[in-house]
């Protein structure tokens, strides 16, 4: 059985294919279940914007990626062109180095271990963690750990929300003028409001699937002084064309704002520019709307450039981090190959156990006899010293040549016999 990791990721996938294998917490338990009935013994699966990996113990991958094409009715062709497996080894260090953000498109970027503890969460509520992926996880968080803290991996590290205000800044200078509309209450939205809400705007509106949540949002924005409100998706028809600036992130399967909603908004604002940012992955807005003028549509990896301000400094402090990596993988494959032996020490033990318990009974059965103890013991210790040494023994004197000088060195070395 083997440690795999089959997936994609932005390096591999542009999104119009990321977005078509992409999981949402609410149906990864689902999906695990599914894949288990696949010849898996154990599995999590990790489904950001910029990936999906599934880490596996299963005997092969193939069933694994067959089953990824299937599951979201796609075809094989149509998708292992743009996945990569790595297997035992080479998975652990890729775990490590995700975990870590040194295989972000924002080098350093912190979100990435949230999500991954999220996916690890999941996995183990659902039954789907043994040993092998509980330790391997387990040593993937220390390492991440012990990469923030030790190096500079996270400094001057700019992120997506960073950088959509970069870009709308570029189209409108200072936005204090600006109506700024955020769909979608989550974390990634949660923190794109930290940054505008520092540019004051002039007004934030906040449009979710439950209003409960998104007027959360609204009020931690308002506390700030700034004007704010709370919508139902259902009212950004109606609504659409009063925003400057639209950023969207959701865990909808389907595009919530279409072409024909934002061609009706452009035409209400009379051609003043929208600028929009699609953090989604499946993609929120339809991708033609990037084709109406006076439409400024930026996507996940549109916005790769303008993160990669500050990459010098990081990249630098990644050396070290991948130092780190390095040196934790051969730990873990120590651990690993210790963990291979185990089934070998169990069935050296039983066989130890099994002379031992036919020789003590003979013993017995000479103490019934009247036999004196002596004359007991000094049998059971001759027995049992002949029973232990025997396969050596037999494996040396059976041995020629250069085979015969190997087995003697690993008798001496296991017998801790010295010269």
């Amino acid at each position: 059985m083997q440690l795999f990791t089959i997936g994609l990721n932005h390096t591999t996938a542009p999104i119009a294919i990321r977005e078509h294998v992409a999981f949402n917490n609410d149906n990864l338990r689902h999906a695990l279940s599914d894949l288990s009935a696949h010849d898996v013994n154990e599995a999590a699966i990790l489904s950001t914007c910029n990936r999906t990996e599934i880490y596996v113990q299963s005997p092969e991958p193939t069933p694994v990626l067959d089953w990824l094409a299937s599951y979201h009715q796609l075809k094989l062709a149509e998708v292992k062109p743009y996945t990569y497996t790595l297997s035992n080894q080479e998975a652990v260090k890729h775990a490590f180095r995700v975990a870590s953000g040194l295989d972000s498109m924002v080098l350093g970027e912190p979100q990435i271990l949230g999500q991954f503890k999220q996916s690890v969460k999941i996995a183990q509520e659902a039954g789907t963690l043994g040993v092998l992926l509980h330790k391997l996880f387990q040593r993937t968080f220390e390492v991440a750990k012990e990469v923030r803290t030790n190096t500079d991996i996270g400094t001057s590290s700019i992120s997506m929300a960073a950088a959509a205000i970069k870009l709308a800044q570029r189209i409108f200078g200072d936005l204090r003028d600006q109506h700024v509309l955020f769909i979608g209450a989550g974390e990634m939205i949660e923190l794109c409001a930290d940054h505008f809400a520092a540019q004051k705007p002039k007004s934030v509106t906040v449009a979710n699937r439950t209003l409960e949540r998104g007027q959360d949002l609204a009020e931690k924005i308002s506390a700030l002084g700034i004007k704010s409100e709370a919508i139902l998706l259902h009212d950004l028809p109606g609504r659409l064309a009063e925003f400057d600036i639209v950023i969207t992130s959701t865990a909808s399967q389907l595009p919530i704002v279409g072409l024909g909603m934002v061609e009706r908004a452009v035409k209400a604002r009379r051609h003043r520019p929208m600028f929009m940012v699609d953090l989604a992955v499946p993609r929120d807005i339809e991708p033609e709307v990037a084709q109406l003028d006076d439409v400024f549509l930026y996507t996940v990896d549109d916005l790769a450039q303008v993160v990669s301000d500050g990459i010098v400094n990081r990249q630098e402090a990644a050396v070290n981090a991948e130092q780190i990596v390095a040196a934790r993988v051969e730990s873990f494959m120590h651990w690993l190959k210790k963990r291979d032996a185990v089934p070998t020490i169990k069935a050296i033990r039983d066989q130890a156990e099994s002379m031992r318990q036919t020789e003590l009974e003979k013993a017995l059965k000479l103490l019934q006899k009247g036999e004196s103890a002596e004359k007991a013991l000094e049998m059971l210790s001759n027995a049992l010293t002949n029973k232990f040494l025997h396969a050596p023994s037999h494996a040396l004197n059976q041995s020629h040549g250069d085979e015969h000088t190997r087995v003697e060195n690993l008798i001496r070395q296991i017998y801790q016999i010295k010269d």
